[in-house]
C-alpha cells in the first residue's frame, strides 16, 4: 500500500509534530482539530520549528514553504477521507480517543489504515472501537518528533500483517528507525522510562537532592541528554501521571504507585513546559 497523504486528528504538540515530519518528507497532511484556532495554532508551531531548522542551514526557504504547501489546515472530520492512513493524536485520554476513533472508523473508506499515537493505551482495547482491527495499528512517536529518530509500531491482537508493513514502510520513509512491538501497557520505551520518572519524584520529594541535582546526575551518570525531572516538564506532569495510572490499573503492580508529589504538582495545574511550572518555572 502506498500511503502518499496521512490525516493526523489532533494539531497539538505531537499532531502537529508528526505533520512536520510527514511534510518535509513530500507527503501532504491534512491534520484537524476541533476548531480553528487550535488548527493555527499547530501550523503556526510548524512554520516556526520549519524557520529554527532555516537558521541552522538545515533547510532553506524554498523546503519550508514546500512543506507548509502540504499541510492543509482543517476542522472537518470528511477532509480526512483523501488519506490513505490517519493518525489519531489527541491527548491520553482512552475515553476521548475511543469517542473520535468510533467517529474516523464510520466516516473513512473501508480501506484506510486508523493509527493511534497512544503512549500507554492497549491498542487492541482501543481497536476495538473500530470495525476495522486488521486495520488499526500503534504508531508511536516521540517527542519532538522532527528530531526525534524512533517510532514503536505496536500490533494488536488483530492487526494484519499488510497494515503492519505499510506503516513500518512509512516510518522508514519519514526517516524513523522503527521497532515493533507486542501489545502492552507503556509498550517498550515508557514502560521503562516514566517509572524512572515517578522514582526521580520520589527523590525529590524525599529531599535526597534538589532538581538540579538529580538531573545532573542523570546527564553526567547516566549520560542521559536530558534530566528526568526537566524531561517531566516537557512531556507534561499530568501526562506522567495517566501513563503511570495506566500501569496500576494494568498491572496491579504497586511498583507503578505515582509518586504523591507528582499527583499534588498535577492537581496543582504545574503541568510542565506547557503552563509555564513543573519541576522548573518557565
Amino acid at each position: 500500500m502506498s500511503i502518499t497523504t496521512v490525516g493526523i486528528v489532533g494539531a497539538g504538540t505531537m499532531g502537529n509534530g508528526i505533520a512536520q515530519a510527514c511534510a518535509t518528507c513530500g507527503i501532504r497532511v491534512v491534520m484537524v482539530d476541533i476548531n480553528e484556532a487550535a488548527v493555527q495554532r499547530g501550523l503556526g508551531t510548524v512554520a516556526a520549528s520549519l524557520d529554527r531548522l532555516i537558521k541552522k542551514d538545515k533547510i532553506s526557504a524554498a523546503d519550508k514553504d514546500a512543506a507548509l504547501g502540504r499541510i492543509t489546515g482543517s476542522t472537518n472530520y470528511d477532509d480526512l477521507k483523501a488519506a490513505q492512513l490517519v493518525i489519531e493524536a489527541a491527548t491520553e485520554n482512552e475515553a476521548l480517543k475511543v469517542k473520535i476513533l468510533g467517529q474516523l472508523d464510520s466516516l473513512l473508506p473501508a480501506d484506510t489504515i486508523i493509527a493511534t499515537n497512544t503512549s500507554s493505551i492497549s491498542i487492541t482495547k482501543l481497536a476495538a472501537a473500530t470495525k476495522r482491527a486488521d486495520r488499526f495499528i500503534g504508531m508511536h512517536f516521540f517527542n519532538p518528533v522532527p528530531m526525534m529518530a524512533l517510532v514503536e509500531i505496536i500490533r494488536g491482537l488483530a492487526t494484519s500483517d499488510a497494515t503492519h508493513d505499510a506503516v513500518k514502510s512509512m516510518a522508514v520513509a519519514l526517516g524513523k528507525t522503527p521497532i515493533t512491538v507486542k501489545n502492552a501497557p507503556g509498550f517498550v520505551v515508557n514502560r521503562i522510562l516514566v517509572p524512572m520518572i515517578n522514582e526521580a519524584f520520589f527523590v525529590l520529594a524525599e529531599g535526597l537532592a534538589t532538581p538540579e541535582d538529580i538531573d545532573a546526575g542523570m546527564k553526567l551518570g547516566c549520560n542521559h541528554p536530558i534530566g528526568p525531572l526537566a524531561l517531566a516538564d516537557m512531556i507534561g506532569l499530568d501526562v506522567c501521571l495517566a501513563v503511570m495510572n495506566v500501569y496500576v490499573e494494568e498491572y496491579a503492580d504497586s511498583k507503578y504507585r505515582p509518586c504523591p508529589l507528582l499527583k499534588e504538582m498535577v492537581a496543582a495545574g504545574w503541568l510542565g513546559r506547557k503552563t509555564g511550572r513543573g519541576v522548573y518555572r518557565y
